[in-house]
């Protein structure tokens, strides 16, 4: 299954790289970190690499890596505004638990 962006997250993404002036996408991976094992991390693509999987969600690519992808598969990933909080939030179908604070998750 593909990540997915919804439609406020791909528009966030989508304002964020204009005022930039750069990028092709946002990367997903994930990393060992965490209380619970492993951690989220996102950044800016503006080069392709070789190893690279791509998906298209509301006009934006998505990247990620083929490691990554066994964690990510079918992952949604939002854009929350609650209160005077607001952030990404990853829907990910694969988590069995994540820590007390949402920072780290395990599968």
């Amino acid at each position: 299954m593909p990540i997915t962006l919804s439609e406020r997250a791909a528009a966030h993404v989508s304002n964020f790289i204009a005022k930039r002036g750069k990028g092709l996408g946002i990367r997903l991976a994930v990393k060992t970190s965490g209380c619970s094992g492993m951690a989220y991390k996102l950044e800016f693509v503006d080069t392709e690499s070789e190893d690279d999987i791509a998906f298209a969600s509301h006009g934006v690519k998505v990247y990620t890596d083929e490691k990554s992808l066994a964690y990510l598969d079918g992952t949604e990933l939002d854009y929350v505004k609650d209160g005077l909080n607001e952030g990404f939030k990853f829907n990910n179908p694969n988590v069995k638990n994540e820590c007390g604070c949402g920072e780290s998750f395990n599968v």
